[in-house]
């Protein structure tokens, strides 16, 4: 049976199925592109994942890859791919989450854009943000970004817009970037995997200084085959088969780096059957708590206010045509550098201190919360107040920001439901260089217990069969 014959549209498929039908001439990676234009057409107007789509572009870049004469060096041959529209796609403005903090458009494509492109990716078009990538929350005054599991709820922030449209399977995989978890806090809303890398391993490159080294790139993906690969891709490595990894030694964790915020019942619960996974994988998990300094989350505070601040001064906005909630983030940015706040040394002593954790307490890697609460609702926070903003980021997202501040790598992993039926997931963490290893135990899990690779009603044609997985 031909696979044109059990796959009607290739919406819904995974990366890597796309990727193998286009190579082996299953399917054109033009047809493939134009199914999910039409499937984008279809879905986005509930969602507004997208900024930008780039139809008759992508079409055309559809072409080229078809046109290409060996395709089996492509590890994306033809696979459609949005990218967050704070990365610059040469031929568009880099949006920056806001027509206030929009830059012209890009001559150049940034080196992670060209490495999607050069694994045979093509760019559907650039995903919502929220304004200057602050915040866990997707919206500007044109529109709401809202999960595709419940459109009453945020698909979380800052890689939102990316979040909905990989769970809603307007693409397969998309681009996103974490600065304080603005790849794992929305891969955690919409049932995602999210791999936020380490230090050093990709191209940043973002903004004025990287947030001050605390922002990665990454990708959001519905399996984690398709994590590895792009991953792979981004870092400029040969795609690696993942080993199963035997016996290891895992932290688990509920401390929250925040006090006095928590995990409700289902996250707790949510470890809980991750603790289990583990153990019925063959490794061995104990009680770890970080020690997270009361200072760790000044100082953590400090940065990301001054990171807004030095992204508006490099790029020459003008601070009064910000929203207001991002007015007074930078305006705190400012006071908090004129103070000496934000210092690399305190950084590094996290750093130091993390790395530490593991040797201290002899264990491979860390098993969190990913989120202490649900996702809050879809609606204008960009409207709302600063104190408002992060009241809502701080008492559901609290997990992520410790381990951008120390530049380890560290992933979300879906791992059930929510009693509303919202997705749950868990976060785990390790050492420098062990992202092959957080996947590897992330393959394991989804091996255990299978999660829905897109919200309920999604896609809206067709699905991916796995009999081509």
């Amino acid at each position: 049976m031909a696979v044109q014959d059990i796959m009607p549209t290739w919406v819904g498929a995974t990366a890597k199925q796309i990727a193998r039908g286009v190579r082996r001439g299953d399917v054109s990676a033009t047809q493939v592109v134009a199914d999910h234009l039409d499937h984008i057409a279809r879905a986005d107007a509930d969602l507004a994942a997208f900024r930008t789509v780039r139809g008759g572009e992508a079409i055309t870049e559809a072409e080229k890859v078809d046109e290409q004469e060996d395709l089996a060096n492509l590890p994306l041959a033809g696979v459609p791919v949005a990218v967050k529209e704070n990365t610059p796609v040469a031929g568009l403005p880099t949006w920056n989450g806001s027509v206030a903090a929009r830059t012209p458009v890009a001559e150049f494509d940034h080196e992670v854009v060209r490495r999607l492109r050069g694994a045979g990716a093509v760019i559907l078009g650039v995903t919502r943000m929220p304004e200057l990538g602050l915040w866990a929350l997707t919206d500007d005054d044109t529109a709401v970004t809202r999960n595709p599991w419940d459109v009453r709820r945020t698909p979380g922030g800052s890689s939102g817009g990316a979040a909905a449209a990989v769970a809603a399977g307007l693409v397969p995989i998309a681009h996103g970037n974490d600065g304080l978890g603005s790849i794992r806090i929305p891969a955690a809303c919409c049932g995602l995997v999210g791999l936020k890398p380490g230090r050093g391993v990709i191209p940043r490159q973002l903004g004025a200084e990287d947030w001050f080294g605390l922002v990665e790139h990454g990708m959001l993906t519905t399996t984690v085959a398709d994590a590895a690969v792009g991953f792979s891709v981004l870092a400029g490595r040969r795609p690696e088969k993942l080993v199963p990894p035997q016996r290891l030694r895992v932290g688990v964790s509920l401390r929250s780096p925040v006090r006095g915020v928590s995990p409700d019942a289902p996250n707790r619960d949510a470890v809980a059957t991750a603790g289990r996974l583990l153990a019925a994988a063959g490794h061995d998990t104990v009680p770890a708590d970080p020690v997270y300094p009361t200072k760790l989350g000044l100082k953590g505070l400090a940065t990301w206010f001054a990171a807004a601040a030095a992204d508006v001064e490099a790029a020459g906005i003008a601070r009064r045509d910000l929203q207001p909630r991002s007015r007074r983030h930078v305006a705190l940015g400012e006071w908090a550098q004129r103070r000496g706040y934000v210092r690399e040394a305190d950084r590094t002593a996290w750093r130091e201190r993390s790395i530490g954790f593991f040797t201290d307490h002899s264990v491979d890697l860390l098993l969190t919360p990913a989120l202490a609460g649900a996702p809050p609702e879809a609606t204008a926070w960009s409207g709302r107040s600063w104190r408002a903003n992060m009241a809502a980021n701080i008492r559901y997202a609290p997990y992520a920001a410790p381990w951008n501040i120390a530049g380890l790598p560290s992933i979300v992993v879906p791992v059930g439901r929510r009693p509303d039926g919202l997705p749950v997931a868990v976060q785990l963490v390790g050492p420098p260089g062990s992202e092959l290893l957080l996947l590897g135990v992330a393959g394991q899990f989804e091996m255990a217990a299978p999660w829905s690779r897109h919200a309920p009603g999604y896609p809206r044609v067709g699905t991916g069969s796995p009999a081509v997985a």
